[in-house]
């Protein structure tokens, strides 16, 4: 079995938490570690992580590099890491996937790939394993296995899959043939689908042989089976042709050979702020309070502070997220429509809509301080061993201060090193990098001076993570 996990979703209903530069996948939620790296520790009691794929993008690909080569499981590194060109939705994702598994790795057509999203949150693991190893067995007969989740409450946040009666049962009391899916209800709508108890929420993780996948491409989406017919990357250069469609859409809705298996465990997609609500830790008033918040006669209420004290008087069934450059108030009940709010930012043209103050880069992070018409002010942080491309500015100067470990900097010819409360000057359009010699990580602030400040004002000559010039 293979596991391919989707990772390229730049979700946005968490926002102003979750946002495109820095998706949910990579977020901490909760936990000590990453949905992502919750997701893989997950699938490792499953497969092996040389037979785990993760599929993502070139704007995400080191964030799944240093999340997957972070975890502690005495694995080896995970290194099949594919890169979707374009966005083009779950079903030419599952075939780029397939077509990897094919060519690289040597699969044959009853090789059996398990899909799941990468930010999900899923309890207990080990039952959740159990269920992923029957789903083998279930695929090897021909089926495609879609994974239901017991409704708890109405849900219009979701999809819902319906069964068919007991008496068709596929033969087996562990799943169902699938009678059809079902959009997102409204509260009226899911309230019956509960109700009526033969409907599941729509979990999004599938479970298929190879064969059966191509069969009912072929059938269904023949666009996307004739372009699989191609090597992997003649695939990759040719993906932005192909249709933009869930693997929903084009081939389960269809396909008499569904079944979904209802699984007896606790499943959250996150995929709001009231989900994480019903997740997280709360206080004997139904508060959950994260950061430095102080409440006084409020209940159910969900506050996050970032850095600044937040108090609550006389709140019930809010939400407060607070942080760096914005701050989200809601009523619980009404954060689906976050993704509205964001769609208004994108038009009006805020940066808010997808990059957060402090942006991660392969080498570290760097926050901006302040920024103004002609000089911005950053903290950069660069981990042990790491470097900044070798580059220069055409309508800037910069300044950098030292404020802890050493800096190893290059300044035309000159490399020198740069200590604590010591500092150093970039003329314009001179070639220079950063790097962190010392076994602790780098910080300094950067003082940028000039008539133009943006960050696509660099020309990288050389860098170590093959990215292009436009990013820093």
């Amino acid at each position: 079995m293979k596991a391919l996990i989707l990772a390229g979703g730049s979700g946005t209903r968490l926002w102003p938490l979750s946002r495109k530069n820095y998706p949910k996948q990579f977020l901490k939620l909760n936990a000590s570690k990453s949905l992502l790296q919750e997701t893989a520790e997950r699938l490792l009691r499953v497969v092996s992580a040389e037979n785990m794929i993760v599929m993502t993008n070139n704007e995400y690909k080191f964030h799944v590099l240093t999340d997957l080569h972070s975890l502690v499981l005495n694995q080896p590194d995970v290194n099949n890491i594919i890169l979707e060109p374009v966005g083009r939705n779950t079903a030419p994702a599952i075939a780029l996937g397939m077509k990897y598994c094919i060519e690289k790795l040597g699969c044959k057509e009853d090789e059996v790939i398990f899909i799941s999203p990468a930010d999900h949150i899923i309890k207990p693991p080990e039952r959740f394993a159990e269920y992923v190893r029957l789903s083998e067995e279930i695929s090897g007969k021909g089926y495609i296995v879609t994974f239901g989740i017991k409704p708890t409450r109405p849900e219009t946040g979701y999809g819902y899959i319906k069964a068919k009666s007991n008496e068709q049962r596929a033969k087996s009391k562990d799943y169902f043939l699938v009678e059809k899916f079902t959009e997102k209800p409204d509260i009226d709508t899911a309230g019956q689908y509960v109700n009526e108890g033969s409907y599941y929420w729509n979990s999004g993780m599938f479970a298929f042989s190879i064969r059966t996948m191509m069969e009912e491409f072929e059938r269904y989406a023949p666009d996307i089976r004739a372009i699989m017919d191609m090597s992997f990357e003649e695939m990759i250069a040719n993906f932005h042709k192909m249709q933009d469609i869930s693997i929903d859409y084009a081939v389960a809705e269809k396909s008499e050979r569904i079944v979904v298996m209802p699984l007896d465990v606790y499943w959250n997609d996150i995929g709001s702020w009231d989900s994480l609500y019903d997740v997280a830790d709360k206080d004997e008033m139904g508060n959950i309070k994260m950061g430095d918040v102080i409440t006084m006669d409020t209940k159910d209420t969900f506050v996050m502070s970032n850095k600044r004290l937040i108090t609550t008087i006389g709140l019930e069934d809010c939400l407060i997220i607070d942080t760096d450059d914005a701050v989200l108030v809601a009523k619980k009940g009404e954060t689906q429509k976050v993704k509205e709010i964001v769609n208004k930012l994108k038009e009006d043209g805020r940066k808010e809509a997808s990059e957060h103050v402090t942006t991660y880069r392969p080498w570290g992070s760097y926050t901006v301080l302040e920024e103004s018409e002609r000089y911005k002010i950053k903290r950069i942080v660069v981990n042990s061993g790491e470097r900044l491309s070798l580059q220069m500015h055409y309508h800037r100067s910069e300044h950098w201060v030292v404020v802890k470990g050493t800096a190893k900097v290059t300044i035309g010819d000159l490399d020198k090193l740069v200590h604590e409360n010591e500092s150093v000057y970039i003329p314009k359009s001179t070639l220079h990098r950063l790097e962190n010699p010392g076994k602790v990580p780098l910080e300094i602030i950067e003082v940028q001076n000039g008539e133009y400040v943006g960050e696509d004002d660099i020309v990288r000559i050389d860098d170590v993570y093959g990215r292009n010039k436009e990013k820093g």
